[in-house]
């Protein structure tokens, strides 16, 4: 509707020099290029307009996409709750003594076959390329025996959200957080709760400086965890002087 809008505003434009037909007559390219660009520089209140909308459109999605599903945890208990909530995700689930993950389809539709499992515990979660933030975690917080959650890729997880993440300290044992570009040394700080971990995959993180560093001390704090994704020497810039001549 928007883009009808905008097409209808454009052909109504006067020519902007008495050289240029206007639209419908046989004008060249680089005429109509030379509209467009004014139409825009003239209202370009009525862009950034949009964009301010497109912006709010996007926060208020995130809002809705994480909202807790108090009701839902009310009628049907947490486990429906959180498995209603990774599947809305586009993510996957596998409960406890099972080897197949209930998953959307490719247009993101599934069944509600999960409630047969209503009171089987959670084993693994995958939400990787969600929405998932702070608050969405709340949905998935009470899953004592959750021991596998793919987080990798979701672009609105922050430290903050993974300081969250120490309610599974007696169950979790796999953790991917690869390509999460929020996420920092800080929030990387806060697994250390998570003693029972084996395996942390912190692949492709943009925000994390030291990272050499930072896989040293989560190895103090985590002995018996297998770290991949990043190696000693990330972020160490060494030089080697060039020997001078007639140097022995």
């Amino acid at each position: 509707m928007a883009a009808s809008r905008l097409v209808r505003s454009i052909r109504a434009l006067p020519a902007i020099s008495p050289g240029i037909r206007r639209y419908g007559s046989s004008t060249s390219s680089s005429d109509t290029k030379e509209k467009v660009l004014q139409y825009f520089l003239t209202r370009s209140f009525s862009f950034q307009a949009l964009m301010r909308w497109s912006i709010s459109f996007k926060n208020w999605r995130l809002s809705i996409k994480n909202q807790p599903l108090h009701r839902i945890e009310a009628l049907y208990g947490n486990i429906v709750a959180s498995t209603f909530y990774t599947l809305e995700q586009g993510g996957g689930v596998r409960f406890k003594g099972h080897t197949e993950w209930f998953r959307p389809n490719r247009r993101g539709r599934y069944t509600w076959d999960f409630l047969q499992h209503k009171d089987t515990p959670i084993e693994g979660l995958d939400l990787s390329g969600s929405m998932v933030n702070f608050m969405g975690l709340s949905n998935i917080d009470s899953l004592p025996e959750l021991r596998t959650l793919n987080l990798s890729h979701c672009h609105h997880l922050d430290d903050w959200a993974l300081s969250r993440l120490h309610v599974f300290k007696d169950s979790l044992e796999v953790l991917s957080l690869a390509g999460c570009r929020q996420v920092t040394e800080r929030g990387l700080a806060t697994l250390h709760h998570l003693q029972n971990l084996k395996h942390l995959d912190l692949s492709d993180l943009p925000a994390v400086n030291n990272k050499g560093l930072t896989l040293i001390l989560l190895e103090e704090v985590l002995p018996a965890c297998e770290i991949v994704g990043i190696d000693y020497t990330d972020g160490l810039h060494t030089e080697i002087p060039a020997s001078s001549e007639g140097t022995n």
